[in-house]
């Protein structure tokens, strides 16, 4: 679907898309560290089943939970927070200019 300025009824539109490259940058940041909190907290059950491995299998139980639920969390909050800045772009903030007139404009509701 090409964009359409409703000004000059132009086909050379640009989207700019910064709620939503910001959106997902804080959402990727919390949602890391959520999910890195998460699994720290999970791990001490995973510590008492590693326990029968000693130490080391302690340790690396604990770490790898905690950088696998970094993971984790931060994939789920760019994705949540790319489609809250999304719907942030196109309904609430003129993010489409045309390239002719240079008319700032949202998509239709």
């Amino acid at each position: 679907m090409s964009l359409q300025c409703p000004r000059c009824h132009s086909l050379k539109v640009a989207s700019f898309h910064h709620a939503m490259k910001i959106g997902a940058a804080i959402g990727t940041l919390g949602g890391a560290a959520r999910g890195a909190c998460a699994a720290l907290a999970g791990s001490q059950a995973g510590a008492l089943v590693a326990a029968i491995t000693g130490p080391r299998g302690v340790t690396l139980g604990a770490v790898s939970g905690a950088i696998l639920g970094g993971l984790v969390g931060g994939a789920g909050g760019c994705a949540l927070g790319a489609q809250l800045g999304d719907k942030l772009d196109r309904h609430v903030l003129a993010h489409n200019l045309c390239l002719i007139c240079g008319h700032r404009f949202n998509l239709p509701a």
